[in-house]
């Protein structure tokens, strides 16, 4: 038979923290934690409030999900992130990086001085959530550009155009496509292909907002997508990009063979059934640039 002294030994050993919480806030008792690679002693943390440690918005996310476990009575499990911030009283230098946890929430059966309480599990898992942040930034990203692949991007896309059906919220796509590849390949090798590619996405990434989109469709294409702006405001931009690609890529013109690039730019409308429409539109008026001459900007 395991005694009463022996369950609180089994309890004070957990490696994780578990928390005896009221509805309140109140920390009534801390057991475990024993894993002093993540975990300090929280035994202080007695008779507290989650209120009087952490700033008012981070405490009240602990209140509504404390609430929700005393409501469903069925185990809550929710992974949040506490940085150095977050935590009355400390100073500003710390981690750099916020420390993640997984959160058990369980309804208890008993009152503790006339108020409900839950029992909450606190799991360190920043290591696991570093590792699964890098493996969505691989599977996001091409591997030679380091934009975003096609795969993002049409996720992206597919929210944007959600955005414009309810909201009504512009977002104008381009699609640029680099002029004389094949040329500059055959001619001065595909190691300098690779660089043009290279190259204009540097400048893709130095001349967009922290809110646009951008990714390498495939092969010598790129398409942009540009949050809040109206066709004429993109078209805009995509000639100053156009002009500013021709004038860096520069360089690598030679032999008669000029780096540049043509781009399509349309916006979502109403008769778009999905943001496949607007590609379509915007893959064709890439495809009217070229057959234009070639470093151009073609609006549909």
């Amino acid at each position: 038979m395991i005694s009463f002294n022996h369950l609180a030994s089994v309890l004070d050993a957990l490696p994780d923290p578990c928390f005896i919480l009221s509805r309140s806030g109140k920390y009534v008792a801390v057991f475990g934690g024993k894993d002093s690679r993540y975990y300090h002693d929280g035994s202080g943390l007695v008779g507290l409030k989650i209120s009087d440690l952490i700033r008012a918005d981070k405490a009240d996310w602990f209140l509504q999900k404390i609430d929700a476990a005393l409501q469903s009575r069925k185990l809550l499990i929710e992974e949040y992130e506490l940085s150095n911030s977050d935590v009355k009283g400390l100073p500003d230098e710390g981690p750099d990086k916020p420390i993640w946890f997984e959160g058990r929430i369980q309804a208890l059966d008993f009152l503790v001085e006339d108020e409900e309480v839950v029992l909450w599990v606190a799991s360190n898992i920043s290591e696991r959530h570093e590792l699964e942040s890098r493996l969505r930034t691989l599977s996001d990203t091409d591997q030679l550009t380091n934009l975003y692949n096609r795969r993002r991007m049409e996720r992206d896309l597919t929210l944007q155009y959600q955005s414009f059906v309810r909201h009504s919220t512009e977002t104008s796509v381009l699609m640029l496509d680099l002029d004389n590849l094949k040329q500059i390949n055959d001619t001065l090798g595909h190691h300098v292909g690779d660089k043009v590619i290279l190259a204009i996405a540097d400048i893709c990434r130095s001349q967009l907002r922290q809110t646009d989109i951008a990714c390498r469709f495939g092969g010598d294409e790129f398409v942009i997508a540009l949050p809040n702006i109206e066709i004429e405001h993109a078209g805009q931009f995509a000639a100053r990009l156009c002009e500013c690609i021709k004038m860096e890529l520069a360089s690598f013109s030679e032999d008669g063979i000029e780096a540049t690039v043509s781009i399509g730019v349309t916006t979502f409308v109403p008769q778009d059934q999905s943001y496949e429409d607007a590609l379509k539109r915007v893959d064709n008026a890439l495809y009217q640039a070229k057959r234009k001459g070639k470093n151009t900007v073609v609006c549909a």
